[in-house]
């Protein structure tokens, strides 16, 4: 009987595990039509008052999604103004859903991120995740990896998908 030889291990191969870069911080969506009049009105002198009003220091270290859950016209300096009060305590403010959150998060992570160590390399990008990666963190970690890799493949060593190959 001849001894099982694990490959997969024994190959260059590397992984890429989007998972592995999730920031820790709650993130929260913090609705601003409770400011407004009747929920639709931005009274500036009205407005003003309810952020001199408001405990920011609830949004240490988290993540913030500003949004308007009514049909108010906002003007965009309301939500400057409102980043100029985060700003000491979140990690990142962005104007939009969870979603809209998440990817901006992984945007920049993504952009900085030091992909040297897959130069010529065969790199597989890890598929199933349990935490919430966005679809465009995937794309964004392609294009970076495909930068310097040898070659891309999507999904787990012993069933990936090939998506890039140099020539």
């Amino acid at each position: 009987m001849s001894e099982i030889i694990n490959r997969v291990s024994q190959s260059k191969l590397v992984t890429f595990n989007l998972e592995d870069y999730y920031p820790k911080g709650n993130r929260v969506v913090l609705d601003i039509k409770d400011w407004l009049f009747e929920g639709l009105i931005l009274r500036e002198k009205d407005f003003r008052a309810q952020l001199e009003n408001c405990d920011w220091s609830q949004y240490k270290d988290c993540f913030v999604a500003l949004t308007c859950s009514t049909d108010a016209i906002v003007p965009g300096w309301a939500y400057m103004l409102i980043s100029t009060k985060l700003q000491p305590y979140a990690k990142k403010i962005i104007i939009g859903d969870l979603e809209m959150l998440e990817s901006s998060i992984y945007q920049t992570i993504i952009e900085n991120l030091d992909v040297s160590e897959f130069s010529d390399k065969p790199v597989i990008i890890k598929g199933c995740s349990h935490k919430p990666v966005p679809a465009n963190a995937y794309l964004w970690a392609t294009m970076k990896i495909q930068a310097v890799a040898k070659s891309v493949m999507y999904g787990e060593a012993c069933s990936s998908v090939p998506l890039f190959k140099t020539k």
